[in-house]
């Protein structure tokens, strides 16, 4: 017979209060992008992504994330350019329907916290550091970051010298 002591009870119930767990769906999440070239900018984003994000004690260093994007919801501002992004030209949306960001490690440095995490997207993954503003607060998550990311490093060499290899992201999270 299994018995729990009052200290083991007490344990469990603390451990099980001190998490936080936050669905992360398109309805609190957006992802969205400007890629840029000589002639202007083009925005766009992803309309469907899932995960997760756990926090221990609230604390937004003890953060666990996943995300998945589902590389065929990309959107721009122009309906011809986003066919041309989920074409194997970049994206190859048929062969890599997916894209997935894991967190692997969270710091607090001054006001803004750095997430690392691996990106992988078109069957590459590589590392990439995002500072982001986080806070957990009545049992919600705030996340918001803009950060630039390398398109050539996943392989997407495209139009190299008339696009600008530099793509800005914006992340922002509101569980609540």
């Amino acid at each position: 017979m299994f018995r729990l002591t009052a200290l083991a009870l007490v344990s469990l119930t603390a451990s099980v209060a001190s998490a936080a767990d936050f669905p992360l769906t398109d309805k609190n999440t957006t992802i969205t992008f400007v890629g840029a070239k000589p002639e202007g900018t083009h925005s766009g984003g992803f309309t469907t992504v899932t995960g997760t994000a756990s926090a221990s004690d609230n604390n937004p260093t003890n953060l666990q994330i996943t995300l998945d994007i589902d590389m065929n919801s990309l959107y721009s501002d122009n309906p011809k350019l986003t066919n041309h992004l989920k074409s194997p030209d970049f994206f190859g949306v048929k062969s890599n329907p997916k894209a997935k960001f894991v967190a692997a490690k969270i710091e607090k440095s001054g006001d803004v916290y750095k997430i690392t995490g691996n990106l992988t997207m078109i069957g590459k993954t590589n590392e990439v550091v995002i500072p982001a503003k986080i806070a957990i607060i009545e049992g919600g998550l705030s996340l918001t970051s803009d950060f630039i990311i390398d398109r050539t490093q996943w392989g997407m060499v495209y139009g190299k010298g008339q696009i600008d290899d530099n793509v800005k992201l914006s992340v922002r999270v509101k569980t609540k």
